[in-house]
């Protein structure tokens, strides 16, 4: 993470925590010749964030962006604050604890059995490797994937 995103998340963590809400994640990019600063916030509750809390929260967060002296963001940018989303990236130790037993979506660097890619529900997990139980045609399947071969992870929707 870069020294400008761990400044800030530094400043905002607290607001954040203090609301009972949960910082997710944070990025600073240039898209079209236009900086965004991306702050993704959550709630650990049915249904997650909502729409007014996402308000209240920006509110607060870009106070105290323009309050900080020297500005960790002094060229222009857009402050945007949301919810990560249904199908947010597993990240965290605390991400890891949340998809046990939940449908993930898995793609991997190289094939397993045939496939770099996999959705099933998370059955277990550790440093090395996670355990996926796949649904093939008819039947299911437990699979055990070695972390180290795993390229992106994260949250799915079953249909």
């Amino acid at each position: 993470m870069s020294k400008v995103t761990d400044l800030v998340r530094s400043e905002i963590e607290p607001i954040i925590t203090e609301r009972n809400d949960e910082f997710v994640d944070i990025e600073y990019v240039k898209e079209k010749g236009q900086n965004y600063l991306r702050v993704y916030v959550d709630k650990d509750q049915p249904g997650g964030i909502d729409i007014n809390e996402i308000a209240d929260l920006s509110e607060l967060v870009s106070e105290k962006l323009d309050s900080l002296d020297p500005d960790p963001l002094p060229d222009p940018y857009v402050l945007e604050l949301s919810s990560p989303g249904a199908e947010r990236p597993i990240k965290t130790a605390k991400d890891w604890e949340k998809a046990k037993d939940d449908y993930i979506h898995v793609g991997l660097y190289q094939k397993i059995d045939g496939q770099k890619i996999y959705e099933g529900t998370l059955k277990s997990y550790n440093d090395e490797a996670i355990e996926l139980e796949v649904k093939i045609k008819t039947r299911r399947k437990t699979l055990t994937i070695p972390r180290k071969l795993i390229a992106n992870v994260r949250f799915a929707i079953e249909f």
